[in-house]
């Protein structure tokens, strides 16, 4: 496993240039240097040098942090901002009382039981998968919210019918909650366990949680072995949608729009799939792929940020007029719920397999 001082070198690479500042959504709220990345590596740089200790204030600061990957893909320096962070949040949190507390919570012994105990009782309400030869084969990545709920399966189950196969191996999480809270050993655990999975023979790996899917393309950032196994197609549904040509025809016409995630890799899927929907009239929103403000833990630790940007993403759903909108990650159903109930919004927020599955014909 690296340690900070490790990617010294890479902090230097920092040149100030302010970039990560144009395009970090908590820097557009709160424009103080430390909140972007540049600020952020200005500190530990002084860290690696021995100049500065890791505190708890700037601790604060690597928390105010939505790892949305933003400033990565703008920074000319190629600096890799969220691995940094993990990595300076696991140095500061595995001596302290509340980092090992909190680890605790996400031990498999906590988090991992509290999951496996929802899978189980959730199983009862799933409709059962059977396996035809000739088929797709698809391996399911469901995620936590996904294997603890139940819809999502009887969505894809009216969605798809008979058309693919679904096999479903024992994943643990992705890994994503022990990245963001620094707890390293609990990510390799998980990352390595779903990777003995992936090894599996099949034509796709497709989640419908666009943060699993970029923790799962992160795997070889920490577990260099891993990058052999980390090639075959990853997808979400809204691809295996298009890939199976399917078209929906809805009773009432209905107006929509669409919330990117943060960390969804690709969203050409969307607009082919509103082509082939009938009735359906899509209204693309002011920043749709802006931050929906949730963020997982950020959002607990952060709450008045978060309140903050999910307000203006409500305003901007709320100025499309529209029926429903439109995502593709768990985590940003609840942000955008927040977001829409505070501006009193009717406006109805659902997963792009749920809106697909309440149309009356699927051809």
């Amino acid at each position: 496993m690296k340690e900070l001082k490790d990617f010294e070198k890479e902090l230097n690479k920092c040149s100030k240039c302010g970039l990560c500042e144009s395009v970090c959504p908590l820097y557009k709220v709160i424009p103080n240097d430390c909140v972007a990345s540049k600020g952020k590596f200005i500190m530990l740089h002084g860290v690696t040098k021995g100049d500065l200790k890791l505190s708890k204030k700037i601790d604060k600061y690597i928390d105010t942090c939505l790892k949305c990957g933003k400033c990565n893909e703008f920074c000319p320096s190629g600096i890799d901002v969220c691995s940094i962070l993990s990595i300076a949040k696991y140095e500061y949190a595995k001596d302290k009382l509340s980092g090992k507390f909190i680890h605790f919570l996400l031990s498999r012994k906590i988090f991992g039981a509290a999951i496996k105990i929802g899978k189980i009782l959730s199983k009862f309400f799933r409709p059962k998968n059977r396996y035809k030869k000739g088929l797709t084969d698809i391996i399911y990545f469901k995620g936590c919210v996904n294997e603890v709920f139940p819809n999502t399966d009887k969505y894809i189950k009216k969605i798809f019918k008979d058309k693919i196969n679904i096999l479903e191996p024992d994943f643990e999480c992705c890994g994503l909650p022990f990245l963001s809270e620094g707890d390293m050993e609990r990510f390799e655990q998980a990352a390595r366990h779903n990777l003995k999975n992936f090894s599996k023979d099949c034509d796709y790996i497709v989640t419908d949680c666009a943060s699993c899917e970029s923790t799962l393309f992160s795997y070889p950032k920490y577990i260099a072995e891993s990058a052999p196994i980390i090639h075959k197609t990853y997808l979400n549904w809204g691809d295996v949608v298009v890939g199976q040509n399917l078209k929906f025809k809805f009773k009432k016409p209905v107006k929509v729009t669409f919330h990117k995630p943060c960390h969804l890799q690709s969203d050409e899927f969307f607009e082919i799939i509103m082509q082939n929907c009938e009735n359906v009239e899509y209204v693309k929103m002011d920043d749709y792929d802006s931050c929906c403000g949730f963020a997982g833990s950020f959002g607990l630790k952060n709450p008045k940020l978060s309140a903050k940007l999910t307000y203006q993403k409500a305003r901007n759903i709320k100025n499309a007029n529209v029926d429903y909108v439109i995502t593709t990650c768990p985590s940003c159903l609840i942000g955008l719920k927040a977001g829409l109930f505070a501006v009193n919004s009717k406006t109805n927020v659902v997963s792009l397999l749920e809106f697909l599955a309440k149309s009356s014909e699927i051809m």
